[in-house]
């Protein structure tokens, strides 16, 4: 019986080609858009399960409430991590990151080996405990991981550049040169596996020892300080519940406030007091941590855009599902006769709705075969839009039993209407010529249509609103000047040299303007950020701390970079005063109370004179606020910045590149341009709003596939009508507004539902932005405006053909 269901079935496909190549092609094209971003999903939600005992696995989450707002960050004091081994027994490890290129090491460098003198850049660095390396049992692929980190100056790496720098070999205790200097040599001590890329620290190649490290005297030992994020792992059978709280107290009542009692600031002893302390799930760092004051080398994720996503796919796949319905349903006169005559010669209803089940589920197999195709082709594409390696699975033993139990459950849901609809017929009412009516648009179809319109126009109304906002901040107005200004990297190899080399870079006619200064508005990779606390001098005990960014700039920084000198003067090399000196912004002005900023004299421990106010400027994401920044004359020469005419920019980095070869022969010349970092810091919005178009353009094509064969089979059963109405003297235009205006008025219908979904949509999405555009009118109107003259194309292909038709061929049977 199940053979000649699908003999049937294949008649059926074969026979109404049109038909079954919309079916199967909408189909095909939601699987392969389904699959893609289950695919995303998955990989998504498999970072950081490969680590043995994950789930007693945590990093430290300190949370504190300002009247209100929320802050929560993952940067604890050097100190902390040795209290809590000693004080809690619950702890079986606890260890310390340090990633922050604000410290030596960190970040990146320029690499050169005892076999090498060349200097190569890598990025990657990070400090590590002992402990940590012992918690998350990376795989050793050489040496001993109880002792990998335990002595000073020594470090572990990948195994990817082990063999990049040592060959297939052991490379254990040999040396690695960082950044030229030879006093200060680190000794491989083991080499791990890289670390796969579902790990949140997969940014991380090169692990350097904390052992014997001490970045200014007393540094291990300062409560005052706060730089190091903290993991650890807890003993079988502790209550994370109850150790968050005893963790919390004691730290408030024996780490954090009895040290800063020292400093008799009563604000800050305040708010120490209302940081409470949470454990996060190593498992759930790279989705949940969206609102984590973090450190940024993490590949960090959003579980909103899973949802979002996932979302996504199961619109797309439920229209695909309702062009079935509203086909299979729609061509019921065509099939009438047939049902009826089964009906006569015996048939139950039970084996007609097996036998309709049977289509269903065959054309869901060919669909995704097809739609397998379809996204193995499409994946380096979606690999390039959302900025992921994803693979297909093809080894997995899984994959086939859940592609073909996807395939045999969609293909049921699909065809269960249709079957119980089809099978349903009265057979005197069909064999009398009756069921013609019965094709009529009826409430169900046109529901769904309704409803494939409402999800393809929320689509394209993401699509304009995101990349709106997306071009908003891409040439909003900064504070600075992000255009032709070149960043030349790895200069602190130079040394003293440095200054030699800025000053001949501006001797060149193409060069405008050039500083050394590793602090630029922008996030890349070598850029750093010294997080501080200011107060007006005299003011430090009865006064919070402002929190604030202190830079290290030189005098042509200002100028470079285009910034605008609201008040004061800017720096001078011929003033040895300028060296406690600072230039803040007005953010800064504001916050610290300053009505005549320039004189004033600020503290963070050492005093300086305000001699310079700079209009505000954005250097973090446009989701935040401007926030405070005090910058002080000094050296910080990892980055050289260079203002270009813009006139002739390849002329402009053949001669630079030409003048660095002659101060560093042994070191590629490595450079970026600062609005291309200004970019990259809103690549995941960008990414958001390509697939966002993708998927639109997908939705309202399978969309119109379903509205295409519907309009064809309507068109089809109203032949007769269309054949009179000619006769009588209707006119073309008129027979086309007659078969257009019912689609048109479902895809109105649907506008009218779309559009306070999508502004409601929309406007939670744009409130993570501090800066952003309105979802003003327009928007509405352009998407109802598209989607109305898609709908109208799709249904008049379709309309015209009937009107020009012959009325003499439909009605010479009559």
């Amino acid at each position: 019986m199940l053979k000649n269901y699908i003999k049937i079935a294949w008649r059926s496909l074969v026979k109404h080609k049109v038909y079954s190549a919309i079916k199967v092609g909408g189909f095909a094209f939601s699987i392969a858009a389904c699959v893609l971003i289950s695919l995303y999903i998955l990989h998504e939600l498999s970072y950081d399960k490969t680590y043995p005992n994950a789930d007693r696995i945590y990093r430290i989450v300190g949370e504190f409430n300002d009247q209100g707002k929320v802050m929560r960050g993952t940067a604890f004091q050097a100190p902390l991590s040795k209290a809590i081994a000693a004080d809690f027994p619950e702890v079986e490890h606890i260890g310390r990151l340090l990633p922050n290129a604000l410290f030596y090491g960190a970040g990146s460098n320029q690499i050169t080996t005892e076999d090498n003198p060349e200097s190569v850049y890598e990025q990657g660095f990070t400090y590590m405990d002992q402990e940590l390396l012992d918690m998350l049992q990376l795989p050793m692929v050489y040496g001993e991981r109880a002792t990998a980190l335990t002595d000073p100056n020594t470090l572990v790496l990948t195994k990817s550049k082990a063999k990049k720098y040592f060959g297939q070999g052991n490379p254990v205790g040999k040396t690695i040169y960082l950044n030229g200097d030879k006093t200060s040599p680190y000794t491989i001590k083991g080499v791990v596996d890289d670390l796969p890329s579902t790990s949140h620290l997969n940014a991380f190649q090169f692990f350097l020892t904390l052992k014997g490290v001490e970045f200014y005297p007393g540094e291990q030992e300062n409560w005052g300080a706060t730089n190091y994020p903290m993991y650890l792992k807890l003993k079988k059978g502790t209550s994370v519940e109850q150790f968050e709280k005893k963790l919390t107290k004691t730290a408030q009542d024996h780490y954090w406030v009895p040290n800063l009692k020292q400093t008799e600031n009563k604000r800050a002893i305040e708010i120490w007091s209302a940081i409470t302390l949470h454990l996060q799930p190593i498992r759930k760092i790279h989705l949940y941590s969206s609102d984590i004051e973090d450190y940024k080398q993490i590949q960090q994720g959003d579980i909103k855009l899973i949802w979002l996503f996932g979302g996504i796919a199961a619109f797309i796949l439920l229209i695909a599902c309702i062009n079935f319905v509203n086909l299979s349903t729609a061509k019921s006169a065509n099939r009438a006769k047939e049902i009826g005559l089964r009906k006569v010669v015996g048939s139950y209803r039970s084996s007609l709705i097996a036998q309709l089940l049977a289509e269903s589920v065959l054309y869901s197999l060919l669909s995704f075969m097809v739609g397998l195709l379809f996204a193995r082709l499409l994946l380096p594409l979606f690999n390039s839009l959302s900025g992921k390696a994803l693979l297909f699975p093809w080894t997995d033993w899984l994959f086939f039993p859940i592609v073909l139990g996807a395939a045999l459950i969609i293909g049921l849901i699909a065809g269960v209407y249709p079957s119980f609809y089809l099978s349903g017929f009265r057979p005197i009412a069909v064999l009398k010529g009756q069921m013609s009516e019965g094709s009529r648009a009826p409430i169900l179809r046109n529901s769904l249509v309704v409803f494939q319109f409402v999800a393809s126009i929320l689509l394209i109304i993401g699509t304009l609103v995101i990349n709106r906002q997306m071009n908003f901040i891409l040439h909003k107005k900064v504070g600075f000047d992000k255009n032709h200004v070149m960043i030349l990297q790895g200069t602190n190899t130079l040394g003293d040299q440095i200054k030699t080399l800025r000053t001949e870079i501006e001797k060149l006619p193409q060069v405008k303007a050039a500083s050394v200064s590793d602090y630029l508005p922008i996030r890349m990779e070598g850029i750093k950020r010294n997080g501080n606390g200011f107060w007006k001098e005299g003011r430090t005990k009865e006064d919070p701390a402002v929190s604030t960014q202190f830079w290290e700039i030189d005098e042509n920084y200002i100028s470079t970079l285009g910034m605008k000198l609201v008040a004061g003067r800017n720096f001078s090399k011929d003033l040895a005063t300028d060296s406690q000196a600072v230039i803040i912004n007005q953010k800064l002005a504001r916050e610290l109370g300053l009505i005549d900023p320039v004189g004033a004299r600020i503290t963070n421990g050492m005093a300086f004179t305000v001699i310079g106010v700079v209009e505000d400027f954005n250097f973090e994401s446009l989701k935040g606020d401007v926030e405070g920044v005090c910058m002080s004359l000094s050296n910080s020469p990892s980055m050289l910045s260079i203002k270009v005419n813009g006139q002739d920019m390849q002329a402009a980095v053949r001669e630079i590149s030409s003048l660095w070869k002659k101060f560093a022969p042994a070191q590629a010349i490595r450079y970026t341009f600062l609005d291309e970092g200004y970019a990259a810091m809103y690549a995941d919005v960008q990414r958001t709003g390509y697939i966002f178009t993708g998927f639109a353009v997908l939705a309202i094509f399978i969309a119109c596939l379903g509205l295409f064969g519907l309009a064809a089979f309507m068109t089809e059963q109203r032949t007769k009508e269309i054949g009179i109405r000619k006769v009588l003297g209707a006119s073309v235009e008129g027979i086309i507004g007659l078969l257009s205006k019912d689609f048109i008025r479902l895809v109105f219908v649907a506008i009218v539902i779309a559009s306070p979904l999508a502004w409601w949509a929309m406007n939670q999405w744009l409130s993570d932005f501090e800066y952003r555009v309105e979802v003003e009118w327009w928007v509405f109107v352009l998407a109802g405006a598209l989607a109305t003259t898609i709908a109208l194309l799709t249904v008049s292909s379709q309309a015209i053909k009937a009107a020009v038709a012959n009325p003499v061929k439909s009605l010479r049977n009559e």
